[in-house]
């Protein structure tokens, strides 16, 4: 994530040569996308283990209103 962002500061400068900056933008594409795919398994292992949770839960401990 830090290399990411060093590339947009770099980028967003606009100091780098034509040849440079593309070359940056397709790693930092690359980083993006390496990102996104980790942040995406990370929710579908949260969803996953909070659907473990709740299997454990007993209905009715939820339906009692604590009387």
């Amino acid at each position: 994530m830090a290399e990411l962002e060093a590339i947009v500061e770099a980028l967003e400068t606009g100091e780098l040569p034509l040849d440079k900056s593309l070359k940056e933008f397709e790693k930092g594409v690359r980083l993006s996308r390496e990102c996104q795919a980790a942040l995406e398994a990370a929710e579908q292992k949260v969803q996953m283990l909070m659907g473990e949770e709740l299997k454990d839960v007993d209905p009715e401990t939820l339906a009692d209103d604590g009387d």
